[in-house]
Formats: structure tokens, sequence, C-alpha cells
């Protein structure tokens, strides 16, 4: 019963689309219908200018977190007796194939650090910095967050993290596979390249 209760909420609150919510308050515009069609962060960057993208960034990192902190929460009134990695991952199934926008969402790739930072704020770091270096030299956001994967599971076997090292190879496996097209597109240098200010 404990995991039921997790899993489902973990999942409602990461099916809550907030790229498409930005867009349709924030701009009477639907972000399905522009730039990629991703509800993802990269694509309200693009879209809806980078107040937004922040907002949809900072937001869906969050839907991890919340749901990887929830169970310690609670703990606090009754005994819960659950995985938090496993209920965070069912965030991230929410954020990318969510019900709340016919099930197609994001990428994975905020909503997975958000995992990241509420069960382990140092690997959520370094993440955090190698995602900036790669993405500040080589201007690709997919490459930079494949990338970033990696570096997470390398850090989770320094660390000796058992958990940690399923999770964040199952994460960036995810990832990669969710960037399938992009990678064509950076193999046929197709694909977009971000502008440094």
């Amino acid at each position: 019963m404990d995991y039921f209760i997790f899993i489902l909420f973990s999942y409602l609150l990461g099916s809550i689309p907030t790229a498409l919510i930005v867009g349709k308050v924030g701009f009477n515009l639907d972000i399905r219908e522009h730039g990629s069609g991703n509800l993802g962060a990269t694509n309200a960057f693009r879209v809806l200018g980078i107040k937004a993208g922040i907002t949809v960034t900072l937001v869906d990192i969050l839907k991890g977190t919340i749901a990887t902190l929830l169970p310690l929460a609670a703990a606090y009134f009754v005994d819960v007796d659950v995985n938090r990695l496993i209920i965070g991952l069912f965030a991230v199934l929410g954020h990318t194939y969510p019900l709340f926008a016919k099930f197609k969402g994001g990428k994975a790739v905020a909503t997975s650090a958000g995992i990241l930072l509420g069960v382990s704020p140092l690997l959520f770091a370094i993440i955090i910095a190698t995602f900036i270096i790669v993405l500040y030299l080589s201007k690709y956001v997919s490459l930079s967050s494949m990338i970033t994967g990696l570096v997470a599971i390398i850090t989770s076997i320094i660390l000796r993290d058992m958990g940690l090292i399923i999770v964040t190879l199952g994460l960036t496996i995810f990832v990669f596979y969710r960037h399938k097209e992009n990678i064509k597109r950076i193999r046929n240098k197709t694909e977009p390249k971000i502008t440094w200010m």
C-alpha cells in the first residue's frame, strides 16, 4: 500500500506539464505547436524565452526532488518503508509520459536531476557543473544531457552507492533513448546549437 500511494502521487506530480502551463498562462501559446513540440525545458527556452525556460527547468527539477522527499516527510507521521529512488523514478515516468498532456512530455533530464538532488546533493552538484561545462564547450543541450548522465554513473560508482549506480544507469539509458533523434542529428551535423549571449 505504501508503494502504491507514493508511486501514484509521484507519477501524477511528474505528469504536471510545466512547459504547457507556462506557455498557455504566460504567453497564451501551446508550446506543443512550436519549436520541437516537446514539453521539456529546452523547447521552453527556445520558444518562450530565458525567464520562462528557467521557470520550467526549476519546476521540472523540483518534481523529481519532491517525489523523493515526500516519503521522508510522511515518515514523521506514519511508518514508511519505501525506496525513495524508486518513487522518484515514477516522477520521471510521469514527466515523459504525462497523464495530463496525452502522454507526450519531456525528455527526462530535469526531473531525473531532481531525483538526484533529493537523494544526493553532492552528485547533483557534480552533474550540474558537468552539464554547464559541456554545454559551454559544445553548445548542444542534448549532448550535454547525455554526457552528464555518463558522469552521473561514473560518480555513483566512485561513491560506491549501489542504489545510485542502478538508478543513474537506468536513467541514463532512458535519456539516451529519448534523445535518439538528437543523436542522429548530431551525427549529421543538423542538431541546433544554442547561442551564448
